[in-house]
């Protein structure tokens, strides 16, 4: 509990009423309105008809309808109005930084429609919140990483304590691609939660589309240990049929996801293992069903909703050579074409499949 919104202690009123609220009859205020006048004309009515066969005064009869009317009041008008004080001072906390606290939406009118939206919103923007914390946090390190490693090398070649041959340098240039690959990737999510990036789909042939993706994938294979080499030992094999298979999918996005999916397969590669791309037609008009298998440990049935997560990486933890952004960044450009990504059931290693629903262009 923040301590800039600390609520007061409940008053003995605020507890007989927090008791009351679950036998609250009214579900909506229009109702409780009309109860309002209808037990004023009632009790009103009531007193007038006591005093007409009685010696009291009709003024000692209008004092009491008073009274009676402004309890009522006073009674409907509390129920009314203590959610919205509760808004008011939860909506206080949220502006100093405490997102933990809820308003109590017991009632069943448009007051307490409106309570269960805003708990709704608080509860987003505590999401939201922890996100931030977190996306911080995270890129801080990612960051520091290669940069502290970069800063040695470069502080040892200064220092003369190595020299600048060829393999101290290829060390460096590792780490500085590292860093350029995170940077791209937080552009990309950057964009993804800016939701600026637009959609241009098209029809292409999917043999050629993917034989030039693993082409440049394959220039770029990174082994997951420490000096990080190019991995020539992983095979990359592509199974598309039938051979003539078209699709309709933004061309940059899906090589982004086939870019990542390939790159996190190889990564968990045993030595001369075997990444395989495998396309086929789906359900739909231009619709495609992509998997990407590999040979590797598998991920465990346990960590598989989290894969696709910002900066989780499974049991590989940190340095392990990857930013933990790439399959999130898979499933962002999965979602935007309206398409399913997940990690499916396999004998060995890891098969995730992605099903893109296409869209057939109208006919000329």
């Amino acid at each position: 509990m923040s301590p800039y919104s600390a609520p007061r202690p409940p008053s003995l009123r605020d507890r007989v009423w927090a008791a009351l609220r679950p036998w609250d009859p009214f579900r909506s205020i229009k109702a409780a309105l009309q109860f309002l006048v209808i037990a004023s004309v009632a009790i009103t009515t009531f007193l007038i008809y006591v005093a007409m066969h009685s010696a009291t005064e009709i003024r000692i009869i209008t004092i009491f309808s008073i009274i009676a009317s402004l309890l009522i009041s006073q009674l409907v008008a509390h129920g009314l109005t203590a959610p919205l004080r509760e808004m008011t001072s939860v909506a206080i906390g949220m502006a100093r930084g405490d997102y933990s606290r809820r308003v109590t939406a017991a009632r069943r009118d448009e007051v307490g429609e409106l309570a269960d939206a805003f708990n709704r919103m608080a509860a987003d923007l505590e999401a939201v919140d922890r996100h931030r914390k977190e996306l911080v946090a995270n890129v801080s390190h990612e960051l520091r990483t290669p940069i502290a490693a970069l800063r040695a090398v470069l502080e040892n070649v200064v220092d003369g304590v190595s020299e600048a041959d060829p393999e101290t340098m290829r060390t460096a240039l590792q780490q500085a691609e590292r860093l350029s690959l995170l940077v791209a990737h937080l552009l990309d999510l950057s964009r993804l939660d800016s939701g600026i990036v637009p959609l241009d789909a098209k029809r292409f042939e999917v043999w050629p589309y993917l034989s030039a993706v693993l082409k440049a994938a394959s220039l770029g294979l990174q082994d997951s240990g420490p000096g990080a080499r190019p991995r020539k030992d992983v095979h990359l094999h592509l199974d598309v049929s039938p051979p003539e298979l078209t699709a309709y999918a933004d061309a940059e996005r899906l090589h982004q996801v086939v870019a990542n999916l390939v790159d996190n397969a190889v990564k968990h590669s045993p030595p001369s293992g075997r990444v395989t791309v495998r396309a086929r037609r789906g359900a739909g008009p231009g619709s495609l069903d992509l998997e990407v298998l590999d040979e590797g440990p598998g991920i465990p049935e346990a960590e598989r909703t989290r894969v696709f997560e910002r900066f989780n990486r499974g049991s590989a933890g940190p340095g392990d050579g990857g930013t933990g952004l790439g399959l999130a960044i898979a499933r962002w450009a999965v979602d935007l074409h309206g398409g399913d990504i997940k990690v499916a059931e396999s004998p060995r290693g890891c098969r995730i499949h992605v099903a893109l629903p296409g869209s057939a262009p109208a006919p000329a």
